[in-house]
């Protein structure tokens, strides 16, 4: 019960976060010639911008099928195609994407997989994530340093500063034994104070987890070829998810500018805000949005075409995403109803 009252209030954030930023960013716009602007887009380009998103849905897939398997885990495409989705979802509507991981757990979980395996590939999934949105955004910052004014750098140094400390923690968590048995430590002392019956066996079964945990760990660390094709993997899949912003801006008819500029700017804008603690970054990225690409697109297009790049990478992928959440949590009440007759 505590787990939905905290869902409702997060997507109420949410919700409440996206008709504020709309609602200030769209006050002194003709909504209906807006919309008109965006409907008359050319549909071929925001078809390939879709498919692009699921492509970029199914590298996930394939990266955490691929960790699985590595750990002696059975899970089909579709199963990981799932998790991606659940994933997706939970991370949009919570701050720092702090719900997607352990919502990805609980669900695989669900489905026999253990903790140890899928929270090793998920952190494995996450470091490479780290790596490419890094990597990638500092090169492409040398090409377009003019588009970025004093603010937008700022906020940059601060989202890199922030991606690079969440890639240290997760390299530490993978490579440090002591660390994670620190960890649990404090979570038995936690659980003491609080007086949680049945400390030893919750301490056994911790140590036990921890223990799979790490030698799991080392499986991966000594097998670096199957690291190297995770970050492969992950870098086609980003690079497919920044080139929607090129799709977008040839839907609107124009072609001016070369496909890697629009990448590189959109990976930049990443970068900048994927850092920022607010549920699916929503109004940091559609106002950086309008700030980095002001001068790609005329006055008169630019809000237009925000509209349509995010509804086509972000929410129109919430809304498919939540689909997923909703008939799997109705799935998992039926099976439950079984077992309790």
């Amino acid at each position: 019960m505590k787990r939905i009252r905290k869902i409702i209030l997060n997507l109420i954030l949410f919700i409440a976060l996206i008709v504020l930023t709309f609602s200030i960013i769209f006050k002194d716009q003709d909504m209906s010639q807006m919309l008109s602007i965006v409907q008359s887009v050319k549909k071929e380009f925001v078809l390939v911008g879709i498919l692009c998103m699921f492509l970029f849905i199914s590298c996930e897939a394939i990266n955490i099928g691929r960790t699985l398997k590595e750990l002696g885990e059975k899970s089909s495409f579709y199963r990981n195609l799932k998790y991606a989705l659940i994933g997706f979802f939970f991370s949009s509507i919570t701050p720092a994407a702090s719900g997607g991981q352990p919502m990805q757990i609980y669900y695989m979980h669900r489905d026999r997989i253990s903790v140890s395996s899928s929270t090793l590939a998920l952190l494995v999934n996450l470091t490479s994530a780290q790596i490419v949105t890094i990597s990638v955004a500092l090169i492409s910052l040398i090409f377009n340093y003019s588009y970025m004014n004093g603010v937008l750098i700022t906020f940059f140094i601060v989202g890199v500063l922030l991606n690079a400390s969440a890639l240290s923690l997760l390299l530490i968590s993978i490579y440090s034994k002591r660390l994670s048995t620190g960890l649990i430590n404090f979570a038995i002392k936690v659980m003491k104070f609080f007086r949680i019956k049945n400390i030893q066996e919750k301490q056994e079964k911790l140590q036990n987890e921890l223990n799979k945990y790490h030698d799991s760990a080392m499986y991966i660390r000594n097998n670096r070829r199957i690291v190297l094709r995770i970050i492969l993997t992950t870098y086609i899949q980003y690079l497919t998810y920044y080139s929607i912003t090129y799709w977008t801006y040839r839907a609107f008819g124009f072609s001016e500018h070369s496909i890697f500029k629009i990448i590189t700017m959109q990976s930049v804008l990443y970068a900048t805000v994927s850092g920022i603690p607010s549920p699916g970054a929503v109004g940091v990225s559609e106002g950086g949005y309008l700030a980095i690409f002001e001068t790609i697109y005329p006055k008169a297009t630019l809000s237009g075409a925000m509209l349509l790049n995010r509804g086509i990478n972000f929410y129109l992928f919430v809304a498919f995403s939540a689909i997923v959440v909703i008939i799997n949590a109705m799935r998992g009440k039926k099976e439950a109803k079984k077992v309790n007759d």
